[in-house]
């Protein structure tokens, strides 16, 4: 950590701070500059917190050097990160689309768009058995029906399922159900009681961004899970909240090479609710591997004119076996496979 003092700074004061550093076990370093002195904490950071200093007469501010995520980041693990979901690899070569409908609505449509899910080429299937939804009047869910009803669905084609879980109560549930990728919605990134639960599990966590997330909180989030042991963490981009309104969300493709930076661990980008349309799909799609997303989550139902939730955004099956052929193009050009 370093402390930046203010200019009229007085010898006391650098004193007083150097004290404080030391009585909390660290060494000193004093850095004169010709126009501030900075002091600099040498020693273990996650013991100090800038809140023990900034009120330090004659202290400007203070800060940390070392990134607070120690166990996603890039300096604790130099090798990308590769999530094994039933054999099949989530990050490395392969990118991976995940496609099926918003929502579970009855065993007929799931069983339908798994078959579709399938032939696309696709290799594993999403769908929403419980649904956080804006309004308490919409359709929020067939819940623990719903689990059962995917299950059986995505089995016939042996494709693993990525559900959403909204409360640390129905956990158990997800278990018993044999749910191979939880994810964590958007809505619940800052839930950290839900974060920590689903860390002491040894199940793959697909962490979405949250509305207004900052890359910093988004990592941090998924130190929670990482710290409770569980280090099998996909980060999926969904769009953030701005001024505009012309579409759902704005996709941050930009957070993909920085995540690539900061993290090992692989990123999806979700352009069904980023767009918030069908038709921007397929290039917010095309944008997102080009960037180097290492996969998708893409709605898809077998009538999107009758979804139960979010009808404008879901593809049909023509239209996401077509979007494959697009991806597995750019992905060759950039030296991965679909």
């Amino acid at each position: 950590m370093i402390i930046i003092m203010s200019k009229d700074v007085s010898e006391d004061q650098i004193g007083a701070v150097v004290k404080k550093i030391q009585d909390l076990g660290h060494e000193v370093n004093i850095s004169r500059g010709t126009k501030r002195i900075v002091i600099g904490a040498i020693g273990d950071e996650s013991k100090l917190d800038p809140e023990l200093f900034d009120t330090m007469p004659g202290v400007e501010y203070s800060m940390h050097i070392v990134k607070q995520y120690k166990i996603v980041s890039r300096e604790s693990h130099r090798q990308d990160s590769v999530i094994d979901v039933r054999g099949i690899p989530i990050g490395g070569k392969q990118v991976q689309i995940i496609g099926g409908p918003c929502s579970v609505e009855t065993q007929e449509q799931m069983d339908l768009a798994a078959q579709q899910v399938a032939a696309a080429g696709c290799r594993l299937m999403r769908g929403g058995a419980f649904k956080p939804r804006t309004s308490p009047y919409t359709f929020q869910g067939k819940g623990v029906d719903g689990l059962g009803i995917f299950r059986k669905a995505a089995d016939k084609y042996h494709l693993p399922i990525v559900t959403e879980l909204m409360d640390v109560r129905m956990l158990d549930t997800f278990l018993e159900h044999d749910v191979d990728v939880i994810q964590i919605g958007t809505r619940n990134m800052q839930n950290f009681d839900l974060l920590k639960e689903v860390g002491r599990i040894n199940k793959p966590v697909i962490l979405k961004r949250g509305l207004s997330a900052t890359i910093s909180e988004w990592l941090m989030a998924a130190e929670y899970i990482a710290a409770g042991g569980n280090h099998n963490i996909i980060f999926c981009e969904r769009g953030i909240r701005t001024f505009e309104t012309a579409y759902r969300n704005v996709l941050d493709v930009t957070c993909v090479p920085v995540l690539k930076r900061e993290t090992h661990l692989p990123v999806i980008i979700d352009p069904s609710h980023a767009g918030g349309k069908a038709w921007m799909v397929p290039a917010l799609a095309r944008a997102a591997i080009a960037a180097g997303a290492d996969g998708l989550l893409v709605e898809m139902h077998p009538n999107p004119c009758e979804a139960w939730c979010d009808a404008d955004q879901a593809l049909n099956p023509i239209e996401l076996k077509e979007l494959m052929g697009t991806l597995k193009g750019i992905a060759e050009i950039i030296g991965r496979t679909l």
